[in-house]
């Protein structure tokens, strides 16, 4: 009588951790955002997949050659389109908006120069005289104790 009670609790429990995302409406995360090039790749692909199809049934004599040189020159230019397609999105990604390099360089140049900020306001190891975050309570590099070090000193930037 206990085992079944216990088999019984154990199977409410999976079921119930097998329900939780649906009954808590939690969103599994797509695996990729992008909708425009994950089609492009599709069509990309499912083109020159069917080109190997074609080329295979026309080797094993599935296929005459008439059917199999149209059959090429239609996927052909499927998957050339798909791949010029993709190749002018990647481009016009690569050289406009926050995600093109221009911005990104903007991105990691403004985190440099706050990480350098940080470092100027930051502490001296008093041990290995290696410049801390100013918050710091540990020296980064030794591990010695920084609550009373040496504020750092401002130096220029170099870049």
């Amino acid at each position: 009588m206990t085992a079944l009670i216990a088999a019984i609790s154990l199977a409410g429990l999976v079921v119930l951790w097998i329900l939780f995302p649906l009954l808590k409406g939690l969103e599994a995360p797509m695996s990729g955002d992008d909708v425009e090039l994950n089609e492009l790749l599709h069509r990309k692909k499912v083109a020159l997949l069917g080109l190997r199809d074609a080329e295979y049934d026309f080797q094993s004599g599935k296929l005459e050659e008439e059917d199999y040189r149209a059959l090429k020159g239609s996927l052909a230019t499927e998957a050339l389109a798909a791949m010029d397609e993709e190749a002018r999105l990647l481009a016009q990604r690569a050289s406009t908006g926050p995600e093109g390099r221009a911005g990104r360089r903007a991105e990691i140049e403004a985190e440099i120069a706050e990480l350098r900020a940080e470092l100027r306001e930051g502490k001296i190891c008093p041990s290995c005289g290696l410049p801390n975050a100013r918050n710091a309570r540990y020296c980064s590099d030794c591990g010695t104790e920084l609550g009373r070090g040496t504020p750092a000193s401002p130096t220029p930037a170099t870049g």
